[in-house]
């Protein structure tokens, strides 16, 4: 089922009665994170995988042995990078150079700014996150538009290593090492230096505002549920009841842009409600 309209979104005295009590715990918690996936990205333009109206749905699904192919022929591969002619990888190219971070991308960082978000990790490779100004980002899936060193794991701006046509694959000018996109493919473990922050960042916060995602696909999964075993406070943000509603300390039940917009503007102190402490 698809979800709803974001333009359609009223938003009602309970829901804003439910934002206030969650900005009361954020600012009770000593260090807030956040946990990002798909759907905090829909508003900006980039469907969903899979389901009505899905990329993946639509266009076909990248090769569930991408990381082994790109291992056993990796010219090819950086071949197919630069000119993409399966037709997932050139509506995916296109539809995330035409995205641009929505208002739940954008509160996010502000919530940075203002010291109550200490980090967010993302399961999305569009880096809209980046290009709203957060700073402290931890992207699990990696970031479409860098490259990584797979010895050193040194991320690279597009520019900073020259790629040969007739020279592929690249090598990483500080170890030698195998250069491929940023973004991790099915069968690739998750980069050991931003796995083992996402552990750090999580062991050390009590509270989580999870957003746009469901939570169930691992290593993220684990996350506010350790939050909670933990005796902290998990906030969802989420327009379709999902696994984690039924744990979840709060669930704010709206899109993502408008329930994150608001939610800022109680936090800073800029709105007015009654707020609550959640127990």
């Amino acid at each position: 089922m698809a979800s709803p309209d974001p333009q359609d979104f009223t938003l009602s005295a309970e829901l804003d009665a439910e934002i206030a009590r969650a900005a009361g715990a954020m600012r009770n918690a000593r260090r807030v994170m956040a946990l990002t996936g798909a759907g905090l990205s829909v508003e900006s333009g980039i469907p969903p995988f899979r389901g009505p109206g899905g990329l993946w749905t639509k266009y076909g699904e990248p090769p569930m042995d991408g990381y082994e192919r790109f291992l056993r022929d990796p010219a090819q591969a950086w071949r197919e990078r630069l000119s993409p002619s399966a037709p997932w990888a050139k509506a995916l190219s296109e539809t995330l150079a035409a995205a641009k971070p929505n208002a739940g991308h954008r509160a996010l960082a502000e919530l940075e700014r203002i010291g109550r978000c200490a980090c967010v990790i993302t399961q999305n490779v569009d880096d809209l996150h980046g290009q709203a100004g957060t700073r402290e980002l931890l992207e699990i899936h990696g970031n479409h538009r860098l490259l990584r060193c797979l010895e050193c794991v040194r991320r690279f701006e597009p520019d900073e290593i020259p790629v040969d046509p007739e020279a592929l694959p690249p090598r990483c000018p500080d170890c030698g090492g195998l250069v491929k996109g940023d973004t991790v493919h099915f069968g690739e473990p998750i980069p050991p230096d931003v796995l083992r922050r996402c552990y750090e960042e999580v062991s050390a916060a009590d509270c989580m505002l999870v957003a746009g995602t469901s939570a169930t696909v691992f290593p993220a999964a684990a996350f506010p549920v350790e939050i909670l075993r933990s005796g902290g406070i998990v906030i969802e943000v989420n327009p379709e009841p999902t696994e984690l509603s039924e744990v979840a300390t709060l669930t704010l039940a709206g899109p993502g842009g408008a329930v994150l917009e608001r939610l800022l503007r109680y936090v800073a102190g800029d709105a007015e409600s009654e707020e609550g402490r959640v127990s």
